[in-house]
């Protein structure tokens, strides 16, 4: 249909424009199938309001069709798409992510789970090597699988690719469970020959083979202390007496009251590196980041950063050495704030990787999940324990990693450089009190304060530069700045 009568300098006055608008209505009419009210596409409205016909018409008049809406898929006409140099290369790079390398990731696999391996020496993956994380009948399993045909005769996918795949789109495309088990029945309905798995259960179980696993340690349920290391065997703890158990049971099985859920560090860092192309990009801030002294466009960029590289050399010198941040903060999971419930994850971030994609989910490691009905508040750094203890290790000692971009080991070491959390949660990370006098961590002692004691409530003072440039050495006083943060979270 033609168009150009959309760009009519006078429309009003264009016999043109008419002709073009009716011919447009009629076209929606019969695409709005009997409905009298079709999407407004005038400059105003912009396809988001849906109107009367004589109304759109009327619109289109007074304000104008929007320029930019070229093609009418909202009206009838068929969405095209153009290819373009650069769609083609999205296009493979996307499809270059799915192409079958089991093998080679297996081998990966097995070569970068054995940690006897000496430092920096070159390594050639064999069935000699018996990793101490994944036994060698898993890996025959896997192996087993990712060299069996899909079907007979298919040469695209065997079995294990297939499986990680349709996982894959499970969790890009937020698949149910019950969904993704129906999907699996009609596959084995139309393909009988098809080695696949009878329910996501089976699915999962080669996740599990690849080496993910998650710890459970049960908590005291009044945030005393976790039931772990020396503890271990408590069935109470002495000092508060609350039982560690349920009262009810199932079967001849007790239930713990609280169970924290931690997810090791050292084996998640270590996957980072089993990537080719994730591993080189963990080089990414050392080797191809462009200095910009004017600008931060990374947290490379950072006095923070450049300080610490200053102040330890050594870690600084292997750019696979790897900086995390921590966030955490509580959410309530049921959507439902009738019914309080604060889960709070404890999240780290990588940020070795370039700035456009150290930021995105796939990457964020989740290292703690701590349940609870309410906040653990002040108590969180009884929970942070295994967390703290595992940054201890990869600072001080290290873990043997296999970088498949180098095809050799190094020994990986961590550092937590920063948090990242709202103010009431960094009172609780860093044993800061961000209520009462000192409420201000960067003022300290010399925060502008009064007590209202009718009203039992610190209050903080508007501090303005200008009128009082004497006070706090001649800089800007950020007491504002904390009195904004608690206001906001006081009317939340």
């Amino acid at each position: 249909m033609d168009k150009s009568w959309m760009t009519e300098p006078n429309r009003l006055r264009s016999l043109a424009y008419a002709v073009g608008v009716n011919n447009f209505l009629e076209m929606a009419q019969n695409h709005a199938r009997g409905s009298d009210r079709i999407r407004c596409p005038c400059r105003i409205c912009c396809n988001n309001l849906f109107l009367p016909l004589f109304t759109v018409e009327s619109h289109l008049f007074i304000n104008e069709i929007d320029l930019n809406y070229t093609e009418w898929i909202f009206h009838g006409e068929e969405e095209t798409r153009n290819f373009n140099v650069d769609d083609e290369e999205v296009a493979v790079s996307d499809e270059n992510e799915f192409i079958d390398d089991m093998d080679n990731m297996l081998d990966d696999i097995l070569a970068g789970t054995n940690v006897d391996v000496p430092q920096s020496s070159t390594l050639l993956p064999s069935r000699d090597l018996v990793p101490k994380a994944l036994p060698v009948s898993s890996f025959d399993e896997l192996l087993e699988d990712a060299r069996c045909p899909l079907f007979g005769g298919c040469t695209k996918f065997s079995k294990l690719s297939f499986i990680v795949k349709l996982l894959h789109i499970k969790t890009l495309g937020g698949w149910s469970i019950k969904s993704f088990d129906m999907l699996l029945n009609l596959l084995k309905s139309a393909f009988l020959d098809a080695e696949l798995p009878l329910s996501y259960e089976d699915a999962r179980s080669l996740e599990r083979g690849l080496g993910f696993k998650y710890n459970k340690i049960h908590a005291c349920p009044n945030d005393c202390i976790l039931y772990w290391k020396e503890y271990s065997e408590l069935n109470s703890y002495p000092i508060c007496k609350a039982s560690r158990w349920m009262s009810t049971t199932i079967g001849t099985r007790v239930i713990p009251q609280k169970v924290l859920r931690h997810f090791p560090l050292k084996l998640r860092l270590q996957r980072l590196f089993l990537s080719t192309k994730i591993a080189a990009e963990m080089r990414w801030h050392k080797e191809k980041r462009v200095t910009d002294e004017n600008n931060i466009r990374h947290p490379a960029d950072s006095k923070s950063w450049k300080a610490f590289d200053e102040a330890h050399s050594w870690f600084a010198n292997d750019a696979r050495n790897v900086r995390l941040g921590l966030a955490s903060d509580g959410f309530n999971p049921f959507n439902n704030m009738a019914k309080p419930y604060s889960i709070w994850p404890v999240i780290l971030v990588p940020y070795n990787l370039p700035s456009w994609l150290c930021m995105k989910d796939q990457f964020f490691i989740t290292s703690l999940i701590i349940p609870s009905p309410k906040s653990p508040g002040n108590d969180i750094d009884v929970y942070l324990k295994p967390l703290l203890d595992e940054l201890l290790e990869l600072w001080e000692h290290g873990v043997p990693t296999y970088d498949s971009s180098t095809k050799e080991t190094f020994m990986l070491h961590v550092t937590l450089l920063w948090t990242i959390n709202d103010f009431l949660a960094y009172g609780n990370l860093s044993d800061w009190s961000t209520k009462g006098k000192f409420i201000c961590p960067c003022c300290n002692a010399n925060t502008d304060c009064n007590w209202l004691s009718m009203a039992r409530n610190t209050v903080i003072w508007d501090i303005g530069v200008s009128s009082r440039k004497t006070t706090f050495g001649g800089r800007k006083s950020c007491c504002l700045m904390v009195m904004k943060i608690i206001a906001f979270h006081q009317d939340c």
